[in-house]
């Protein structure tokens, strides 16, 4: 933790009695199916990237932008639909983002025959990656500070939806046609919305936030801590998002892999990165969040060097067990779980309960920004060069850069003075 006087803060915040914590665990279980199940629909076409590409002659720019559009739409729309968290409740909001989600999904699966109507599927798609801004206010209020980190980081395990994504949407296409993922997400959706609607209540906790929420959000914007915080997660959330949408295609075009075989290991690299999320925020709830950041982030940044240069992957020289080229982007997978989930860790520590949905919003959406950019970077770097030397360099660049930025924002600045100041509500 960046100080110990901010759990006494957080605490004289919240009502004396704490919520009850079967009801507690009841609403961590709803949000988290929420945001698998919305994930999951929000990166369903990513795994298609290279099969729209033949079907339709993309050019790898247009591929890249393709599967890379819900993203930056899912991103920004975090903005508003964190600030109408703080207002409405946890409760409204995921199942009304839950059922929005819907009609996108059904539209992508049944009209995919021209890269405009993708393109426009996809815009709308994004509404299922708002449901982040969501989950993090909500889950917040129901946790004291000392559990908070932990319990976003289970939230945060969520994003395994795109690992679903990954795993199964090509099988399910083969299996049972072409519409069959878009279809069974659909229903998935529609079930968990009439679900979470009844089953899921606000925090005896929270409060809803007054005041307009456009002067809110640009409130929130302007605090040091938040353009932090936002560029962290950018570079540890933005960096899952951008390998597990465009890795497919890295892996189709720079190993020559089939479809199938690069979407089976980019799951793999989904469920590493998941799986460490909670990871990341039970390690910063003991330790300080800052270290836990730094670590993760100069890990990162070695696993983008080492990745400039070619090896094998782990199946793929036959005869051969050299999976050395495998165990880096392992490793890149676990240390950006692992900063994702210390992120709001620090969120939840450093920004007053009533505007963590601001926050949320605010963070998430450049976090998912991060995502957007290395796609269409990678692409281009592709097109023009025929490798991603240049894009993983400036990774490894970013990533070392970032590290120390952290110990400079957190750890030098809390030797000479106190972080309290810039924890009011935002």
């Amino acid at each position: 933790m960046v100080s110990s006087a901010q759990d006494s803060l957080t605490g004289a915040a919240e009502s004396p009695v704490g919520p009850d914590p079967k009801q507690a665990n009841l609403a961590l279980a709803l949000c988290f199916s929420g945001f698998l199940l919305t994930f999951w629909a929000w990166a369903l076409m990513g795994p298609l990237g290279a099969t729209y590409k033949d079907q339709l002659g993309l050019t790898s720019f247009q591929q890249s932008l393709v599967v890379a559009l819900p993203v930056v739409v899912g991103s920004l729309g975090r903005i508003p639909v964190g600030a109408l968290t703080d207002r409405l409740g946890g409760r409204t909001m995921f199942p009304l983002i839950a059922a929005l989600t819907i009609v996108p999904t059904l539209f992508v699966g049944f009209v995919d025959h021209s890269y405009a109507a993708l393109l426009i599927g996809g815009f709308f798609l994004g509404i299922g990656g708002t449901s982040f801004a969501v989950g993090v206010p909500t889950v917040n209020s129901w946790f004291p500070p000392h559990r908070r980190g932990t319990a976003i980081g289970i939230f945060g395990a969520g994003m395994g939806g795109t690992a679903i994504a990954a795993f199964t949407t090509l099988r399910l296409r083969g299996a049972f046609g072409d519409q069959a993922p878009f279809i069974l997400v659909a229903i998935l959706l529609a079930v968990y919305a009439v679900v979470a609607r009844a089953l899921l209540q606000n925090s005896p906790a929270w409060t809803p936030a007054q005041g307009n929420w456009v002067v809110k959000a640009a409130g929130t914007l302007a605090r040091p801590v938040t353009l932090k915080l936002a560029w962290l997660y950018t570079m540890g959330f933005g960096g899952f998002v951008a390998f597990s949408v465009y890795l497919p295609t890295y892996l189709h075009n720079f190993y020559e892999l089939d479809t199938e075989d690069a979407a089976l290991r980019t799951a793999v690299f989904v469920v590493i990165a998941v799986a460490c999320r909670p990871l990341g925020g039970a390690l910063a709830d003991k330790f300080p969040g800052a270290w836990v950041l730094i670590a993760s982030f100069t890990v990162t940044g070695l696993m983008a060097a080492a990745a400039t240069e070619r090896m094998p992957l782990l199946g793929t020289e036959e005869g051969t067990f050299y999976p050395v080229g495998t165990a880096v982007f392992l490793f890149m997978a676990a240390s950006l779980g692992v900063a994702s989930g210390a992120v709001f860790a620090l969120v939840a520590e450093l920004v007053d309960p009533s505007a963590v949905g601001s926050v949320t919003g605010i963070v998430g959406a450049v976090g998912g920004l991060g995502g957007f950019v290395p796609p269409l970077l990678l692409g281009y770097f592709w097109t023009a060069h025929g490798n991603y030397r240049i894009g993983l360099l400036l990774l490894f660049v970013l990533s070392i850069m970032t590290a120390v930025l952290t110990w400079l924002w957190f750890l030098r600045t809390a030797r000479a003075q106190s972080v309290d100041p810039e924890r009011n509500p935002a």
